[in-house]
């Protein structure tokens, strides 16, 4: 029997949760003799190497220290976007005057509501994590602390599991900066900041990336005083400056207070709360809050997995070394998702995954580079990306020419009152290829999909506008461009001779 997984909010719906993701009554499997794929990690990479390796027949093993479903259902994506959407009906209450509507609920936030539906949702979804849907699919799952002993042998709770090949995906971990008293004070990350049942009155972030800017923006709008902080100038240092500067102003009219350019000294425990030391502007400060979360950094999972043992190199920073097949220095075994790669999103952990079976099983030869991945933060509006951005552009000495759709010109986002943000296409100077593109806007991470695919298949922006798009749409906006980019092409010589020849056809 395995020891059960330590919940934080130890409720209903959590209790649920575990027996999905780690039952108390379970019990690990017989190993078999030899494995054709042992799996480390059950988060994203791993239930999908585990799952799709499975259904293609390899008799496979995976092993999981603690809860399935890793940081995506448990403290990542879905508790995270079901809080940001409980915000934000708040936000739609407050600015239904607006649009000619009276708004009769008093906008009164339940938090420990809030966090319960957090956390019911999380059950719900857990069942498509859970041990016995795999156990259905053919997998033997083990819970406890897997390593690896040898170049071909791991094991878990002192039992050996051979393989033909395996695949570490045991992921990364919140990660605090080093500053003094900090850990002595206490402090939150995303792996307990969704356990909380009430609302801290007073809230710092440190941090203003992605993770930082969606829950600062979130806990404000459910009535918390926030105050964000980030060592840079900026907000969203790795995303378009333009961007940036919306969600920047969008986040001072919710009333969260920007200290950027900010360097933290200390924390120390205060009466009441937390008491953050800072210099900012070339003048010292200082806050006291109830609680403080850190919203940046992130380390991989490579102690106490025996990579030592299997001749696997890997960076206590960078996490495992692989090459572009996602192969290790040991050929018999490759990783995937956040222990190894750079850009760490649910999505590229899946698609990490299904490169993974290929070349693990098939002896295949696909290329982790190859891949166009975009990627989105949800604050309101959202900010998504794909590609290059146009300062990566000019790094790597490529020029580009960038359309520009203000959705300020777009109809729908009129219509409804969105109209901040905009659509920003990059391509190859003198050509339609599309090298990236930027999104600011309601459900930004939706319709950026349509340009990743045009990148993925090879579609230039010029025949995007021969795509008929419903009206009125935001999605317009793409098209829209693809009309700008053929409007250049319509140079003063062939104007002249259309005009000639409209002459002449009267």
């Amino acid at each position: 029997m395995t020891e059960r997984a330590t919940l934080l909010a130890d409720d209903e719906h959590d209790r649920r949760l575990s027996a999905n993701v780690h039952p108390a009554d379970y019990h690990n499997p017989e190993p078999a003799a030899r494995y054709d794929l042992v799996v480390l990690g059950a988060g994203t990479a791993g239930l999908v190497t585990a799952a799709g390796a499975a259904g293609l027949g390899a008799k496979v093993a995976l092993v999981e220290r603690h809860l399935m479903g890793g940081d995506c259902l448990n403290v990542g994506c879905v508790p995270s976007k079901a809080v940001i959407r409980a915000s934000r009906a708040v936000a739609d209450l407050a600015r239904a005057s607006t649009l000619g509507v009276s708004a009769t609920a008093d906008g009164n936030v339940d938090f420990a509501a809030v966090m319960a539906r957090v956390r019911r949702i999380r059950a719900d979804l857990s069942r498509n994590d859970s041990a016995e849907r795999f156990r259905g699919l053919g997998v033997d799952v083990f819970f406890g602390e897997g390593r690896f002993i040898g170049p071909y042998t791991g094991e878990v709770g002192g039992r050996p599991l051979r393989f033909r090949r395996a695949v570490v995906a045991t992921g990364a971990r919140a990660e605090a900066p080093s500053i003094a008293g900090l850990a002595e004070a206490g402090y939150l990350t995303n792996e307990t900041v969704f356990s909380l049942t009430e609302q801290p009155r007073r809230f710092a972030v440190i941090g203003a990336g992605p993770i930082g800017c969606e829950l600062a923006q979130a806990f404000r709008r459910l009535g918390s005083e926030v105050i964000l902080f980030d060592v840079l100038p900026r907000i969203l240092g790795h995303e378009d400056p333009d961007a940036a500067a919306i969600i920047a102003r969008v986040l001072e009219r919710d009333g969260v207070h920007l200290a950027l350019g900010t360097e933290i000294h200390g924390v120390e425990r205060a009466e009441g709360g937390r008491t953050l030391h800072f210099t900012i502007h070339g003048r010292r400060d200082r806050v006291t809050v109830d609680e403080v979360l850190i919203g940046a950094g992130r380390a991989p999972n490579v102690e106490g997995i025996g990579l030592e043992a299997a001749g696997v190199d890997f960076d206590r920073k960078r996490g495992v070394v692989v090459d572009d097949r996602l192969r290790t220095t040991n050929a018999r075994i490759f990783a995937a998702g956040d222990v190894c790669l750079e850009t760490k999103f649910t999505h590229t952990a899946d698609f990490a995954a299904r490169t993974v079976i290929q070349n693990a099983l098939f002896l295949g030869r696909k290329r982790f580079s190859k891949l166009t991945i975009p990627w989105c933060t949800y604050t309101q509006p959202e900010v998504a990306h794909v590609g290059l951005h146009e300062q990566e552009a000019a790094a790597r000495g490529t020029a580009v020419d960038t359309f520009v759709r203000p959705f300020a010109d777009v109809d729908r986002a009129v219509i409804d009152g969105e109209e901040e943000g905009f659509v920003k296409i990059h391509v190859r100077k003198g050509g339609d290829r599309i090298l990236g593109a930027t999104i600011v806007a309601e459900h930004a991470g939706d319709l950026v999909s349509e340009i990743t695919l045009a990148m993925t298949a090879g579609i230039g922006l010029g025949k995007l506008a021969s795509v008929i798009h419903p009206y009125p749409t935001r999605a317009e906006a793409i098209r829209q461009l693809g009309d700008a980019y053929n409007r250049t092409r319509l140079t003063p010589s062939a104007k002249r001779l259309l005009s000639a020849w409209l002459r002449w056809s009267r």
